[in-house]
């Protein structure tokens, strides 16, 4: 395992936005282990987890001339990752939208940089891909275009359509290439070598077996 990744879960573990147990998802299924991005929320947590994003972007090669955060986890994600590239000596424009229109001053559900060139949209997860193709009709309207998607975690899990997993379905259906900081495989890695989570490791394997996507 890479060491980004690596250092992706170790971070989230640190932070409580990775834990185990048992969660019902929106999905109906049981997870034993659940992801929740919006625990990055000190300077410190976000800044380390903008510093594995960056990684995994320039370790990708996707071509992007700037960054799309999508309402409402999507919008410190892109900003704090603007700023990870900048250290890095990539000096990148950054948007977002508003969830809803904002009628009075400047207007519009856009704020930051013009939508143009290649729009790589910045993200925790991919579930429905709802948010994902959300962000490619305003990024198209406005003139952009998508290049890619960027998020946490892959879960490689089942999505709604077939044997494909929720990011392979999105990449396929708006013909972007989907990167993620780490998969559901970098996850059992991470397991495997920490003895405190040994116990986690079997459920996680039934999971998998009930509802792995064919790239799991």
């Amino acid at each position: 395992m890479s060491t980004y990744r690596q250092a992706f879960l170790d971070l989230s573990l640190r932070a409580e936005a990775l834990r185990f147990g048992e969660f019902h998802l929106k999905s109906g299924r049981t997870s034993p282990y659940f992801f929740n991005a919006g625990q990055f929320n000190t300077g410190a947590t976000l800044s380390g987890l903008a510093d594995c994003y960056a990684e995994a972007l320039l370790e990708s090669g996707v071509a992007f001339d700037m960054l799309f955060g999508p309402a409402y986890k999507g919008i410190p994600l892109a900003t704090a990752l603007a700023m990870a590239l900048a250290k890095r000596g990539r000096d990148v424009p950054v948007a977002f939208n508003r969830k809803e229109a904002k009628t009075h001053g400047e207007g519009g559900t856009l704020i930051g940089a013009p939508l143009k060139g290649r729009v790589l949209i910045v993200d925790d997860v991919i579930t429905a891909g709802t948010a994902v193709r959300e962000s490619v009709e305003i990024i198209r309207a406005a003139g952009g275009t998508p290049c890619g998607v960027l998020i946490a975690l892959d879960r490689q899990e089942r999505g709604a359509e077939g044997q494909r997993s929720a990011a392979q379905e999105a990449s396929a259906a708006l013909g972007v290439p989907v990167v993620s900081v780490a998969r559901l495989d970098d996850l059992f890695t991470f397991v495997a070598d920490r003895p405190e989570l040994a116990l986690h490791r079997e459920r996680l394997l039934a999971y998998r077996a009930a509802y792995g996507s064919i790239d799991g």
